[in-house]
Parts: C-alpha cells; sequence; structure tokens
C-alpha cells in the first residue's frame, strides 16, 4: 500500500493532465451536435490559428507533418527501449512514468485533433453554405455526367506534356507552381472558399503513404496540405485542389473530393482542367459501372487512348499496393471518419458523385446542357 501511494504520488501530474484531457474530450462530445458553438470555435479559434501557424509553416521548405511523426516515431522507439532495459532492472516507477507519459500524450494529441479537426464536421458545411444538396439520381443522370466530365478529359488530354510513349510528363515543379491560382475559378461561384493562399508540401516518405493508401493528408495543427508525390502525376493536380479543400474547413470527404474537382476543373490552367476531369470520370465511371455495366462499357471504350493510357497507369500503380497494410489502414481511418459522425467511412469519397451529379443536372454550371432539353 505504501509504495501503490508512492507510485500515485510520482504519478500526480499525469493523472492531472490526463484527467483535464479525458474532461476535454467530453466536453467536445457533449458540444459537438451544437452547431452555433461549433461555428464559432471554427470561425474564432481554429480557423484563425491554423492561417496564421499556416503562414509561418507555408515558408519552410519540407513537411512540418512528416518530420513531426518522425520525431513522434524516434521518442516513442526510445522511451520503449529506455522502458525494455529498466523492466530488465526492476525500476518500475519509471515503466510507469513511462507509460502515463504514452497516455497523456496520446489523449493530448486526439484532443488536438477533435479541436482543430473535428468540429469542422460538426459546422455548417458546403452544402449548407452554397445550397447544393446531394440528392437521389438516375442512372441516366449519371451517364450524362460521365459524359460530359469523359469528353471534357478527352478534349484536354492534348494539352498536357507527354513523353513518347504518351505518358504524363507535365513537372511536379509546374504543377505546384500553379498551385496558387487553382481556386480562381471557382472562387467565383463561392466566394466562401476564398482564404489566404497557404502552400501545400511534398512528402518525402510519399511511397510510404501509397503502401496506407494516401494520396494527401491534411495537417490541421499546423494548417499544412502533405501530398503524395509517388503516386501517378496525372491526378496530383486534383488531389492538391482536394487537400486545399480541407484548409478551407472542408471537412467530409465527399465535399472536399467535389470542391476539388470543380477548383480544378475552372481553373485556366489545363493540367489542372485535364486532373479534375479524370478524377471526376473516375468517381462517376466506377458508379456507371455497377448501376449499368454496357453503358461504362461503351463509355470507356469510346475514350481518347490517351485516357485510357493515364487511367491503366494508375490502375497499375495501386495495384502493387493492395496489401494488408492497406486494408488495415483504411480500416483504423474508416473508423475515425465513423467516430466524427461519418457513416460512409472512406467510401464517402465516392459518395461526390451524387454531388456532381446534382449540380451538373440541376444547376448546368458549365452550360454543357444548353439546347439538349
Amino acid at each position: 500500500m505504501k509504495r501503490l501511494k508512492e507510485y500515485l504520488r510520482e504519478l500526480k501530474g499525469y493523472l492531472i493532465a490526463f484527467g483535464a484531457a479525458v474532461l476535454f474530450w467530453l466536453l467536445f462530445l457533449l458540444l459537438r451536435e451544437n452547431r452555433p458553438f461549433a461555428n464559432f470555435i471554427i470561425e474564432h479559434v481554429t480557423t484563425p490559428w491554423k492561417q496564421e501557424v499556416g503562414f509561418v509553416v507555408s515558408l519552410l521548405p519540407f513537411s512540418v507533418m512528416e518530420l513531426s511523426i518522425a520525431l513522434l516515431i524516434f521518442l516513442g522507439v526510445g522511451l520503449i527501449i529506455r522502458c525494455v532495459l529498466l523492466f530488465r532492472k526492476k525500476r518500475a516507477a519509471v515503466i510507469l512514468r513511462t507509460a502515463a507519459f504514452f497516455c497523456c500524450a496520446a489523449m493530448l494529441i486526439y484532443d488536438g485533433f477533435c479541436l482543430f479537426w473535428g468540429i469542422n464536421y460538426y459546422g455548417d458545411s458546403f452544402e449548407d453554405k452554397s445550397g447544393i444538396y446531394a440528392r437521389k439520381i438516375s442512372t441516366e443522370e449519371l451517364f450524362e455526367t460521365t459524359l460530359y466530365y469523359a469528353s471534357l478529359a478527352c478534349d484536354l488530354c492534348d494539352d498536357v506534356k507527354r513523353n513518347e510513349d504518351g505518358s504524363f510528363a507535365e513537372s511536379l515543379d509546374d504543377i505546384f507552381a500553379s498551385a496558387e491560382a487553382s481556386y480562381d475559378g471557382i472562387t467565383e461561384r463561392w466566394e466562401f472558399l476564398d482564404s489566404p493562399w497557404r502552400a501545400p508540401k511534398r512528402v518525402f516518405f510519399s511511397k510510404i503513404m501509397s503502401y496506407t493508401n494516401f494520396t494527401g493528408v491534411f495537417f490541421p495543427f499546423a494548417g499544412e496540405s502533405n501530398l503524395n508525390v509517388d503516386c501517378t502525376a496525372s491526378l496530383i493536380p486534383a488531389t492538391i485542389t482536394h487537400e486545399l479543400a480541407h484548409q478551407k474547413n472542408i471537412a467530409p470527404e465527399q465535399e472536399a473530393n467535389f470542391v476539388g474537382i470543380m477548383a480544378a476543373v475552372t481553373a485556366d490552367d489545363p493540367v489542372y482542367r485535364y486532373s479534375g476531369a479524370l478524377t471526376a470520370y473516375i468517381y462517376l465511371g466506377n458508379a456507371l459501372y455497377r448501376a449499368d455495366y454496357d453503358l461504362w462499357l461503351a463509355l470507356r471504350n469510346a475514350l481518347h487512348p490517351l485516357v485510357r493510357q493515364d487511367l491503366d497507369e494508375n490502375s497499375l500503380y495501386w495495384d502493387q499496393f493492395e496489401t494488408k497494410v492497406a486494408d488495415a489502414s483504411e480500416a483504423v481511418y474508416t473508423g475515425f471518419l465513423q467516430s466524427y459522425g461519418q457513416e460512409l467511412g472512406m467510401r464517402s469519397y465516392g459518395a461526390c458523385v451524387d454531388l456532381l451529379v446534382t449540380d451538373f443536372i440541376d444547376n448546368d454550371p458549365f452550360d454543357a446542357r444548353k439546347g439538349k432539353e
């Protein structure tokens, strides 16, 4: 009993910190459904923080997220090794302090995610701000929308640099240099998407991201967009606009994907427009494949050879990462999304199809259907 009291006394600071972190989390759970409260926190606390910190972080030539993860891994491994060595010497008090430190750090980091990112799932959504609400769509509407984006990709595929074998050859430097202007077109339609520019970062260990099925990650603690630059280059511009959507507090993946595509296809840079159209076709085409295989096959066979080549290269790239690691990563991230009420989990990336079709059919943003009624 005496030794237990000594341990508790030594762990007093950790216990207080852990208790405060748990209390913060419980308050978050209690208040998160209150939309006015969520909007207040987003507008007056988290957004100013991310914009100011993001400005400083954007000046750095490396990914702060990547460095932070590397430091956490280094610290974690070091502490585990220390515990193993001390375990042999029966230094239970030090081991308990180390375990308490891990628990406190994990809880505080999770609280940070709740504050700087999770709260965005409970404020006004893109649909609320834009007035565009996804609805039930018909196969005919899906086909018409898919046909439009497929035709757009075919029209633009010759406007990008290509190697002698026809493969996409635009440089990453040019793609990232054009990112700042990528939202100029879409902000003319939706002014609330206009926000200070914060440059996206290339992840050095991008291939590790591919093994975990991620093409990009938004780091909310620093307002930093991080891009996997090892994956298919033709889709990187649209991935950049997707991650920039997260910078603009678009949290749900289906909304961020829709906004990212719309930003890309309305950009001045034809490389971004092509990437946006290609990305839209992938999502719409996957949905059409399930809805009507014959229509999908006819449309797929009618694609420009260069478009089919880019699609095939993307499929071949991701085929090599179909592993248990990717499955585990998807399961973990799906659980993370569902903890914030995103019931579709990672499948919500595909739910942007409803938004693409609804906007195209109901609003005709590209005047593509004039004269067809």
